[in-house]
């Protein structure tokens, strides 16, 4: 079956041109040119892989499309597409879920680049296969299942958080490098600053920690990176 991936951008030809280079890539394409239509798209479009977001839009903000995902499909990959470049603005839209974030303008080469690469990390293993388990109490990870469990209670991850969590529990009480991290979570090939580590261990700590100000589980090694620590 064909990935399906919702094209959110309210200028016609780079909509078209983005959506004719996914299309043959072999993904099945769904555009929207207001945030409003991009919100009934998902509502109404069944299995909705990934999503590639403009922020700036006639009606509202990508951001606030973003947001709207991360409450209802948090299942759904996000990339945002946008000319700022400030780096209040990359920030913003990894708070608000996004898993990745392109800067306009960009090749063709590079959208295709990483929307593959998110979609290796959101595909879901649907085999009748022995679950594959990482158990550190009180939580518990299903690898195959992509779900992650707190007191047999399910905390809603995104395709990336579950990616973070899973190369965090795999390598418990190990010093793990910012570097580390983004070469595993989003590939050697990618060039980034720290900060997309950083604010996705913020999202995550939010969801998993008692108390997030003092966090127990996912500890910060300073100037260095995280470690995931497992209950005594």
């Amino acid at each position: 079956m064909k990935e399906k991936i919702l094209i959110l951008e309210d200028e016609i030809g780079i909509r078209s041109f983005i959506s004719i280079n996914l299309k043959r890539e072999g993904y099945e394409i769904i555009e929207a040119g207001t945030g409003s239509e991009a919100i009934e798209k998902l509502t109404t479009e069944k299995e909705i892989s990934l999503a590639l977001l403009d922020v700036m839009l006639p009606d509202m903000s990508g951001i606030d499309v973003c947001k709207f995902i991360r409450q209802n499909f948090d299942e759904v990959g996000v990339i945002m597409l946008t000319a700022k470049a400030q780096e209040e603005d990359k920030i913003e839209g990894f708070i608000s879920g996004a898993d990745d974030y392109i800067i306009k303008p960009f090749s063709i080469k590079e959208l295709l680049v990483r929307v593959s690469a998110l979609l290796r990390r959101i595909k879901k293993d649907d085999s009748n296969t022995k679950s594959n388990e990482i158990l550190s109490q009180p939580f518990l990870l299903d690898i195959d299942k992509r779900k992650l469990f707190k007191n047999n209670k399910e905390i809603e991850l995104t395709p990336t958080e579950f990616s973070i969590v899973k190369y965090l529990m795999s390598n418990a009480q190990q010093s793990l490098s910012r570097d580390q991290i983004l070469d595993e979570v989003w590939g050697t090939n990618y060039l980034y600053d720290f900060k997309i580590v950083d604010v996705n261990i913020r999202r995550i700590r939010n969801k998993i920690e008692d108390d997030p100000s003092k966090p127990k589980y996912i500890q910060t090694i300073w100037g260095y990176g995280y470690c995931f620590r497992k209950e005594e």
